[in-house]
C-alpha cells in the first residue's frame, strides 16, 4: 500500500504527506537548524491497515536520514516508533533520550 504511494515533503505547510485511497496521512514537523521536530502524526480512520503507521514513519525517517538531519520526536506515537527501532535512535541529537 505505502510502497505505491508518493511521500511528499510539503515544506510550505511543514508536513510530510502521503495519499492512500484519496485519504491524506500527515506528519507535522518544525525545522530548526539541523534538527527536525516531528510534532504530530495524523492518520485518517479510513486507513485501517495496522502496518501503515510503521511503514509511513519508516519512509519519513529514511528521507530525513538522507537529508542528514537529527530527529526530535515530540509526538508519543513517533517516540514509540523510535524506541522500537534501534536504527533510528542514532538520529536523535546528542543529549536527547526517549
Amino acid at each position: 500500500m505505502v510502497e505505491a504511494a508518493e511521500l511528499i515533503d510539503n515544506d510550505f505547510l511543514r508536513q510530510y504527506e502521503i495519499k492512500i485511497d484519496n485519504h491524506l496521512a500527515i506528519i507535522e514537523y518544525a525545522l530548526q537548524e539541523r534538527k527536525i521536530f516531528l510534532t504530530k502524526l495524523i492518520i485518517p480512520e479510513e486507513i485501517t491497515d495496522e502496518d501503515f503507521p510503521k511503514a509511513f514513519l519508516t519512509l519519513v525517517f529514511e528521507q530525513i536520514q538522507e537529508r542528514n538531519l537529527s530527529v526530535v520526536p515530540t509526538s508519543p506515537e513517533i517516540a514509540k516508533f523510535v524506541r522500537g527501532n534501534r536504527k533510528y535512535k542514532r538520529m536523535l541529537p546528542v543529549g536527547v533520550r526517549i
